[in-house]
């Protein structure tokens, strides 16, 4: 929040007139104070963010076949954010099913269609009210998952005879992406920021960004997907067969890999080989248990447990990630958090956040400015 100062602080030094400086008493002080901090006229209040909903091409489509839409808040057209919201994952008949449980269109696994989904109840980074907030003059696409990919599907999968999915994600998302470079041609910078099964393909998105407005600043900032594995058999039965990732991207993304080889970390590398002025970021809690959800080792023909894994060391994975990453020559901007938690981006902890005297909202500041942050690691990482 804004520093608070005290107009009624007066010394007791004379004027000019030779008179003595009077002290305002400390009631008409505070008053004053109070007046002072209330917007007015001149100094309006930020405003509040508003969403309108844009209405995908007929080709965009939800896991259930239902329509897709996203949803914009116009406001400075330089800059813009792309928020790719996670919305879960599945793989198979029984992750992949239509049940709901206690939202419309949401199982326990992921959102097949967005019923359910509303980003009127957002706070955290949608919070432009807030002075504090990095991006509350930027425009906002808002773009949810609800086919099950993590924004990087191309298939229509009969999981059996009565279960058909449309794993539509990198449809849908592409569709977003084309969106945003018509209408913000002009755009100087663009920050794309994926949530949780959001952050897997925040790189990709970089790259298509940066394709689309070649002019433009781009940053990536992925939140809590750094412990993702890179499993053959995760990249072939998940991202090949069940999703239909590979055969979807552009050629750069998949440049000199085979499929068992084209993993998530691996992502991050293709992005920033690809585009070498991208700006990579991610953020991690060390020990987010929820993460551990699509992170289990992977087995042929098995779905992860809803539960956290036992022994499972998501610290230990993130760093390797990391280190495989920036030894492929990519640079990559971290800011892991101590803990288990979990929600970030539309909670108060996004403002709330500070690691070794450094607030995440301070750090993400300096990441979208002219230099970049060094990384910021916790010292005492476990829960």
């Amino acid at each position: 929040m804004p520093d608070a100062t005290d107009p009624g602080h007066m010394t007791n030094s004379r004027l000019p007139s030779g008179r003595p400086r009077r002290r305002r008493p400390l009631a008409i002080s505070l008053v004053l104070a109070a007046l002072l901090a209330v917007p007015t006229a001149c100094t309006p209040a930020p405003p509040a963010l508003e969403w309108e909903t844009v209405a995908a091409p007929d080709d965009c489509r939800c896991a259930d076949g239902s329509p897709f839409s996203f949803w914009e808040r116009r406001a400075d057209e330089t800059r813009v954010v792309l928020f790719l919201n996670g919305g879960g994952v599945c793989w198979d008949a029984r992750s992949c099913a239509f049940t709901s449980t206690d939202t419309p269109g949401e199982s326990e696994f992921y959102d097949w269609n967005l019923s359910g989904t509303n980003p009127e109840n957002r706070n955290g980074m949608f919070d432009t009210t807030r002075s504090d907030n990095p991006f509350a003059e930027y425009s906002f696409l808002y773009v949810s998952s609800c086919t099950g990919d993590a924004h990087l599907g191309s298939v229509s999968q009969a999981y059996s005879p009565e279960l058909t999915v449309e794993h539509n994600g990198y449809v849908n998302g592409t569709a977003a992406l084309d969106y945003l470079a018509e209408q913000y041609p002009d755009a100087t910078e663009v920050v794309v920021v994926g949530k949780t099964a959001g952050s897997v393909a925040a790189p990709l998105y970089g790259g298509l960004v940066a394709d689309l407005l070649p002019d433009a600043k781009v940053t990536v900032f992925g939140g809590q997907s750094g412990a993702w594995p890179d499993n053959p058999d995760f990249n072939t039965d998940v991202l090949d067969t069940a999703w239909g990732a590979y055969g979807a991207m552009p050629d750069w993304a998949v440049a000199g890999l085979a499929v068992r080889d084209w993993g998530v970390p691996g992502f991050w590398t293709q992005a920033g080989l690809h585009h070498p002025d991208l700006v990579l970021a991610r953020f991690d809690y060390a020990y987010d248990p929820h993460a551990a959800v699509e992170i289990t080792d992977w087995e042929r023909g098995d779905s992860p447990s809803l539960e956290p894994v036992p022994g499972f060391d998501e610290l230990a994975v993130i760093d390797a990630n990391e280190a495989a990453i920036e030894a492929a020559g990519v640079p990559l901007h971290s800011y892991t958090a101590p803990g288990d938690d979990h929600g970030l981006h539309e909670f108060d902890a996004f403002y709330d956040t500070e690691v070794g005297g450094v607030r995440l909202t301070d750090w993400l500041a300096a990441l979208v400015g002219d230099d970049p942050p060094d990384d910021v690691r916790c010292e005492q990482c476990a829960p």
